[in-house]
């Protein structure tokens, strides 16, 4: 790719993807799971992005960044190792990022649990993104919407120009957004000059810049102390920079595009790659165990050693609720 300045690829590894517990734990977040073609998430992530970037650069906590460094172990990659102590949202995270680069390197910044397709065109995406970062512009990546989705925050944008952020719309607002015609779904992936965005986040976020730049400043091989990571304040870098700065520009993208954030989605791409369902739309996650569904449609059957989940695939976002009452009452098992 032609580009004078050095590109890294930063991946955020922080979450926990609460909506697919129980395949989802805090000691096997999504990202590390192998259920997606034999390969964890976090893995094709690696794989995805090692011919766009010069450097990688892994930004994720204490509990996840041995799972990371198996996988990067295993293929031989050189990377840049980010451990945050306690989680504190994107806008710390990606500052840390920025910290840890020289102010005209190129970042591109992606979540590791997402599954992208059609790799033709996330290339000409990810190139008209550095295009736009070496002129001083911070990237975000919208996706043309296939469907009016609930579970996306959207980016209502004329031509490259961003006019608004939306938060994750009901199903009238979401048909209304598709409707329009100028509305993409909000990938949380960007782009940016380290500088740059480091200017931006002091500019309109000035807490988070100090508390993380003081945190950066005494980390020790990339690990970050507790005391002083617990000052910044935990917030998205979409509230802390992308709604308020006015250097932002969306690159419209149109390759296939999941966060795999509930078992609909992940049953959804499932059904893609060949994984069986049977003749009422029942799908089983997690054991090859013979499983028979009597008077049940679009079910999903989720297996795993110590907790089994029953659900309606329209319900997936419910999870959640499962989740949150665990963490009162059982937390054990969301270890």
């Amino acid at each position: 790719m032609e580009n004078n300045n050095s590109i890294t690829h930063v991946i955020l590894t922080g979450g926990v993807g609460s909506r697919l517990w129980p395949l989802s734990r805090k000691s096997q977040p999504k990202q590390y799971l192998d259920i997606f073609d034999g390969k964890s998430l976090f893995e094709m992530t690696v794989e995805r992005n090692r011919n766009i970037a010069d450097k990688v650069m892994v930004v994720g906590n204490i509990d996840n960044c041995h799972l990371s460094r198996k996988v990067l172990e295993k293929s031989n990659t050189e990377y840049i190792d980010i451990i945050e102590s306690t989680p504190r949202n994107t806008a710390a995270a990606i500052a840390f990022a920025a910290f840890a680069s020289n102010p005209e390197d190129i970042l591109i910044v992606t979540p590791s649990d997402h599954i992208i397709e059609e790799m033709e065109h996330y290339e000409e995406a990810i190139k008209e993104a550095v295009e736009k970062a070496s002129k001083g512009y911070i990237v975000t990546f919208g996706i043309v919407p296939t469907k009016p989705e609930t579970g996306y925050g959207y980016i209502e944008r004329r031509g490259d120009t961003v006019l608004s952020f939306r938060e994750k719309p009901n199903q009238v607002t979401a048909t209304d957004f598709i409707a329009k015609g100028n509305f993409l779904w909000n990938s949380g992936m960007f782009c940016f000059k380290a500088g740059v965005l480091l200017e931006e986040l002091k500019a309109f976020h000035p807490e988070v810049y100090e508390k993380a730049k003081i945190t950066w400043d005494t980390n020790i091989n990339g690990n970050l102390a507790l005391d002083l990571s617990l000052e910044i304040p935990s917030i998205s870098i979409d509230y802390a920079v992308m709604e308020r700065s006015k250097k932002i520009k969306v690159v419209s993208s149109k390759f296939g595009w999941s966060d795999l954030g509930s078992f609909e989605s992940v049953y959804d791409y499932l059904v893609t790659i060949g994984h069986a369902v049977d003749k009422n739309g029942n799908m089983v996650i997690g054991t090859n165990n013979y499983t028979a569904f009597i008077g049940l449609k679009d079910t999903i059957f989720v297996y795993t050693d110590t907790a089994n989940l029953i659900l309606k695939k329209e319900l997936s976002q419910d999870v959640k609720s499962v989740y949150n009452k665990l963490e009162r009452e059982n937390p054990g098992l969301l270890d």
